[in-house]
Order: C-alpha cells, then sequence, then structure tokens
C-alpha cells in the first residue's frame, strides 16, 4: 500500500460481505426509484454503474470470483423481483412478469455491460498490483 492511499480502501471486505453491501445498495436504488414514482431510469443505470466499481474495488483479492460474477447476479435478481412485484417499473404496464424482466434485461443491457466491464478491468488492475494495494 503506498503512503498516499487511503488505509482500507481496497479489498477489505469479504465476498459474503461484499454481496451483501451490493443487495443493499442496488434494493436502495430500487426503493428510491419507486418512491419517487419513478421507473427505473438513467439515474438507477449510473448508480449500478457506480455501485459495481465500488464492489469490485471492496472486495478482498482472495476473493475476486465472487467480484466477477457479482454484476449480472445483482441484476437479475432487481428484474426478476421487480418484473414480479413492480412490473411498471420497468415495462408498460400491461405487461405480463416474463414480458417485463426480458424488457428490463434489454432496457438496462448496457448498465450492465458497461458495469461488468468497469468491475473486471478494476480487478484486473488489482490483480496486477497497478493499483497499488497489498
Amino acid at each position: 500500500m503506498s503512503p498516499t492511499q487511503p488505509p482500507g480502501l481496497y479489498g477489505t471486505e469479504p465476498g459474503r460481505q461484499v454481496v451483501a453491501l451490493g443487495l443493499a445498495l442496488v434494493f436502495t436504488l430500487v426503493a428510491v426509484n419507486w418512491a419517487l414514482g419513478l421507473r427505473l431510469d438513467l439515474f438507477y443505470d449510473l448508480s449500478f454503474i457506480t455501485v459495481c466499481l465500488v464492489l469490485a474495488v471492496r472486495v478482498h483479492r482472495d476473493e475476486f470470483a465472487v467480484a466477477v460474477v457479482l454484476p449480472p447476479a445483482l441484476m437479475v435478481t432487481v428484474l426478476l423481483l421487480l418484473g414480479f412485484v413492480a412490473p411498471e417499473m420497468i415495462a408498460d404496464e400491461d405487461d405480463g412478469a416474463v414480458q417485463a424482466i426480458v424488457t428490463g434485461i434489454a432496457t438496462h443491457s448496457l448498465a450492465l455491460v458497461v458495469g461488468w466491464a468497469l468491475a473486471l478491468c478494476t480487478l484486473e488492475l488489482r490483480r496486477r498490483g497497478a493499483l497499488g494495494d497489498e
């Protein structure tokens, strides 16, 4: 760790805590959108990308595999939940659950790809030691 790096920035969380943090953050984003009466929109997409990056930075080096599979798992979990509970947040009001899930995946696929790619790049940089952790 470099002297200018704040202590505890990189790799301090075990995999289970990173999963719990990720779920808490994305469900909070969904709750904020729901409370404001909004559909999942650009705010959710940009916040999801940020969450993916934060989780990739926080996970411990021994548990990179968790961070690799976490972004798609988080996105699918949110879309499945909303598809069955509140499909109007991700699709038209008259769409069924399956159609809402498919629409949500299509609508938010760019955020998923960008968030996942940033997480993978961050993990690779950490693995090579380019970010100065450990």
